[in-house]
């Protein structure tokens, strides 16, 4: 597949190096890591894991970096995408 697009994120230079270490030392790059992660959230039609609100584990801890502002846009993003999908196949 062609890369033709780019993607540009801002991000605190501390983590952007804690990350390019962490994806370097598992011989990948953080380019590619945000390749598969995007390719994974077309699969699963959305986030590639489970976000939640308990704060005691790994996705607790990440739903404080969601934007709240769009939760009532995305309720039942999943559902419609699926009616939509089933509608096409028919």
């Amino acid at each position: 597949m062609a890369k033709e697009a780019t993607l540009q994120v801002r991000m605190d230079a501390d983590l952007k190096e804690k990350v390019e270490t962490l994806y370097r030392d598992m011989g990948t790059s953080f380019a590619e890591a945000v390749r598969i992660f995007a390719q994974q959230s077309v699969r699963e039609n959305g986030m590639p894991f489970v976000v939640t609100a308990n704060k005691k584990n790994t996705y607790g801890r990440l739903s404080g970096f969601a934007d709240r502002s769009l939760v009532a846009e995305e309720m039942g993003a999943y559902e419609k995408a699926m009616v939509e999908k089933h509608e096409k196949a028919d």
